[in-house]
């Protein structure tokens, strides 16, 4: 009964916070209207210990007592200001995102940007679903300081970055100021490189056979009967009379090696567990300088090295057949 009443409430705060967290592409300003502060426990022992205190120097009249509770209840006060004050008008952009593998963790990065000529202490960024704070950054007056959230990659394709919430407890801890943003952010997430097969043998020009027979390179390779639309520079006519039939004369390219990762030799059947050993192939590929191109159904890449191209490649595979969708953020 509790459980239910509790995941309810929770349900209805989610709700509530996604109403007032619109998805946004701009730098996002965290104005007054967006902020929230309540005590924390600490803060919550706090006023009751000067509750109890006040209690006590009414009952006995003590003058010292009283002196002592309005002290603590002012410094209480003034701690709260400087609490809403370490977050008000920060503005949060968002800052480049690094691909990542299936079960590695996402690393949502941001950038915290102080308009002010004051500095702001102690600024921690988390999300929902995040086990413990990440480590808080200080902001210096009128400059930037990057940030970061992190989340496991559960499964390969563009994941969403979910509400995060940027907080402060600065300077006693007393109390917790707070805003969400929800930003237009997301991560690519690759397959995780994983199976049983190495690399497949390369073939001379890409083709699974003997190097590719053109017309008219430098070395002779033998002759073929001759098809309409063939050059007639190439007929050899010293042959005709021997032959009695046209024939044309062939030439060996002599290619560089090309290595072709296609999706039928990985031996799954299983859409993923290929896609996971297509990947890596292209970094095994890559990590050897090989002149490689990928095929999958409905979709090939043509050979070629660097950078570049694997990172073309790993893409393709995240995002074949893949969901899109936002990560799940909770209040």
């Amino acid at each position: 009964m509790f459980k239910a009443l509790k995941a309810r409430m929770r349900r209805r705060g989610e709700a509530w916070v996604d109403r007032r967290t619109p998805l946004r592409t701009a730098p996002v300003r965290l104005d007054r209207r967006r902020l929230y502060i309540l005590p924390t426990r600490g803060g919550f022992y706090f006023g009751a210990l000067v509750f109890v205190m006040l209690m006590g120097a009414m009952n006995y009249s003590n003058s010292l007592a009283f002196s002592l509770a309005f002290l603590l209840a002012g410094i209480g006060l003034v701690c709260m200001h400087h609490t809403h004050r370490n977050l008000v008008n920060l503005a949060v952009k968002a800052g480049r995102q690094a691909p990542v593998f299936v079960g590695e963790d996402i690393c949502f990065r941001l950038v915290l940007v102080n308009p002010s000529n004051t500095h702001r202490f102690a600024v921690c960024l988390n999300h929902g679903d995040a086990e413990h704070d990440e480590p808080t950054v200080d902001v210096p007056a009128s400059g930037e300081a990057l940030t970061q959230t992190h989340m496991p990659a559960p499964k390969r394709g563009l994941v969403r970055a979910p509400r995060i919430r940027v907080h402060t407890q600065f300077p006693m801890g007393l109390f917790r100021a707070w805003s969400w943003v929800k930003m237009d952010l997301d991560c690519l997430v690759y397959p995780k490189p994983a199976g049983r097969f190495t690399l497949p043998p390369a073939t001379p020009g890409g083709n699974y056979g003997n190097a590719e027979m053109h017309a008219g390179r430098e070395d002779f390779a033998g002759m073929r009967k001759y098809e309409c639309g063939d050059p007639p520079r190439l007929i050899h006519w010293k042959a005709y009379p021997r032959t009695g039939q046209l024939m044309i004369k062939q030439f060996a390219d002599p290619r560089e090696n090309e290595l072709w990762l296609d999706w039928t030799l990985t031996g799954e059947r299983e859409q993923e567990a290929a896609l996971s050993q297509l990947t890596r192939w292209v970094l095994e590929a890559d990590r050897l300088a090989l002149n490689y191109g990928l095929r999958l159904p409905m979709l090939e890449i043509a050979p070629g090295t660097g950078g570049g191209h694997r990172e073309h490649c790993l893409r393709e595979l995240a995002l074949y057949n893949a969901d899109t969708g936002a990560a799940n953020g909770n209040v």
